[in-house]
């Protein structure tokens, strides 16, 4: 069975997310994150042409089989999709989609260092290059080591987690991390989440800067849709939904009101987004089949004739 077909490997809240992108024939849309290509494979089966991009080597050459059978309908691009725009122009596409975060096949495949349920290197790099989370235990400063888990793990014990990493060293695989952060916090068989949990997810969004790729990435979105283009992502933890529900509102104008308390603030740039929906987050049913959705929550929007605005940093109130 291949990944694109393995159950495990379902992408979360397809029907919502085709749904919001509404893909025609004829239409080109992004998926920006190919993964095991099940939006692609969705987009692909209603006509539309994609353009796909991972930043994995894995995912583009288990890629290749669809493009085959896609028959000149999907291209398969090696990079970030904080890259899109470059790659396709701007307002020439009529939806973006992105699944942001880990893969189901990267979490899978122990000797990627992603997950501690089965032993393998402390490796966690999307792309396969550059530092690893080993090279970051290991080399970090203590200091260092512990802001990475309170800001992007949010472990409020992350000076205690920290120390004894540093105490640890050298930390070369995920089960022993798993087990020094689980000594370090206490860790009970009948706990609800295995305290290692945030730790992992910390140093992954660390070593491949997940939050600024999505920051960018969003931005590269506003740029590359055309008007009325649509914008479905899908997130899996309260860092990422924060960046995306920030961004839709801004850029749809929600900040815009003034109080009848105080005067009017000047007009800002024209809204880039319009129709924003309500989260949508994953029904029992899909729950059931899939209980790696259950943190999922998809924002979806669609995109005006205004000019875009520029990139977050750059938009972003105080």
């Amino acid at each position: 069975m291949s990944a694109a077909h393995d159950p495990r490997h379902a992408p979360v809240l397809i029907d919502e997310v085709i749904a919001a992108l509404a893909p025609a024939a004829s239409e080109t849309h992004v998926d920006g994150t190919f993964g095991a290509g099940g939006y692609t494979r969705a987009l692909l089966a209603a006509g539309a042409n994609v353009v796909a991009f991972d930043r994995d080597p894995d995912a583009i050459a288990e890629g290749q089989a669809l493009v085959a059978e896609a028959e000149g309908r999907l291209r398969l691009v090696s990079s970030r999709f904080s890259e899109l725009a470059e790659e396709v122009g701007e307002n020439a596409i009529d939806g973006v989609t992105l699944d942001v975060g880990v893969s189901s096949m990267q979490l899978d495949r122990a000797d990627r260092g992603f997950s501690f349920q089965a032993d393998g290197p402390l490796d966690m790099r999307m792309s396969q290059d550059g530092p690893s989370a080993a090279d970051f235990v290991n080399e970090a400063e203590e200091s260092d080591i512990a802001d990475v888990l309170y800001n992007l793990g949010e472990e409020r014990q992350s000076r205690r987690v920290a120390r004894a990493i540093v105490a640890a060293r050298p930390v070369e695989r995920t089960g022993q991390l798993a087990t020094v952060v689980r000594r370090a916090l206490g860790h009970r068989e009948h706990d609800k989440k295995d305290p290692a949990t945030r730790t992992f997810q910390a140093l992954r969004i660390h070593v491949n800067r997940e939050l600024d790729e999505l920051e960018d990435g969003l931005a590269a979105a506003e740029r590359a849709l055309k008007p009325g283009g649509r914008l479905a992502v899908v997130s899996f933890h309260s860092l990422e939904d924060r960046i995306v529900k920030r961004f839709l509102k801004e850029r749809s104008g929600g900040n815009a009101s003034g109080s009848r308390h105080l005067p009017q603030a000047a007009a800002g740039p024209a809204p880039t987004f319009e129709a924003v929906a309500k989260a949508i987050r994953p029904s029992d049913a899909e729950l059931a089949r899939n209980p790696r959705a259950r943190s999922a929550t998809l924002r979806s929007a669609r995109r005006t004739a205004a000019p875009a605005w520029g990139s977050i940093k750059q938009g972003r109130t105080a």
